[in-house]
């Protein structure tokens, strides 16, 4: 299984990345997991605009959906004709939600996606095994456990701290971990992490390595995330980028 990183930035796009979204590949199937604005850019860059095989929204926030809507374009008027529909795994508001921000009378997109209700529990994508359960956020939003060939990646999406995030990364050997928040201000409850916050659940966990995402540059400064973030947790630990890819 191998993670390739389209766009990390937290809540808005950054001066260096699109907001999230991440391609997961094994086995020939790609499964795009969110699809943040600015992603779509990235994906010509480090991904195939055509060769995606499934689509995760981790929850309908703009910062992790949007460039579904310009997908619509790329998929609908291909040169060659109409691209099949994709799967998408997404909360049940997902088909209205992606239709009105297309376009004004919320023209149906069901021509170029396949809808499926996320729910708690674990079912297949392609290769993938896939457990999503309820993280804390204010909208119904998953985290997300992948696992392939016996090898494990755990994907926070946003929330703030709960035993679900907890499940979701036990043992895992890599954990995608948003760290939006700087440790010591006095930060809205209920919404995001801090560094140190996501250090506590890598260790608790007992994950191999902690991969720090979401962050969002004009709110916090990324060393001090990490100095909180290795103050937490005694493994290694990464701030990712757009292009990095992650082999497991």
């Amino acid at each position: 299984m191998q993670l390739t990183v389209l766009g990390c930035a937290g809540s808005f796009p950054g001066p260096e990345s699109a907001c999230s979204a991440y391609l997961l590949r094994a086995e020939g199937f790609t499964l795009l997991v969110d699809f943040g604005p600015g992603s779509l850019s990235a994906l010509q860059r480090y991904g195939d605009l055509y060769g995606v095989d499934a689509i995760l929204l981790t929850h309908l926030h703009c910062d992790h959906m949007l460039d579904a809507c310009s997908y619509v374009v790329v998929r609908r008027y291909a040169p060659g004709g109409p691209l099949p529909p994709v799967p998408v795994y997404a909360p049940a508001g997902a088909p209205d939600r992606i239709a009105a921000a297309y376009s004004a009378e919320g023209e149906p997109v069901d021509d170029v996606f396949t809808f499926y209700s996320l729910q708690p529990g674990t079912f297949p994508i392609g290769p993938f095994t896939v457990t999503a359960d309820r993280v804390n956020h204010p909208i119904e939003t998953y985290g997300v456990r992948v696992e392939h060939a016996g090898r494990v990646l755990a994907y926070s999406s946003d929330t703030a701290p709960c035993e679900a995030l907890l499940r979701l990364a036990q043992d895992a050997d890599l954990f995608l971990c948003e760290a939006s928040y700087l440790d010591g201000a006095d930060n809205p409850p209920g919404l995001h992490l801090t560094g140190g916050e996501a250090g506590e659940a890598a260790t608790k966990a007992n994950v191999g390595r902690l991969l720090l995402t979401h962050l969002v540059p004009a709110w916090a400064g990324e060393a001090s995330t990490v100095e909180a973030a290795t103050a937490a947790f005694a493994g290694p630990v990464d701030v990712i980028r757009p292009g990095s890819r992650y082999d497991l």
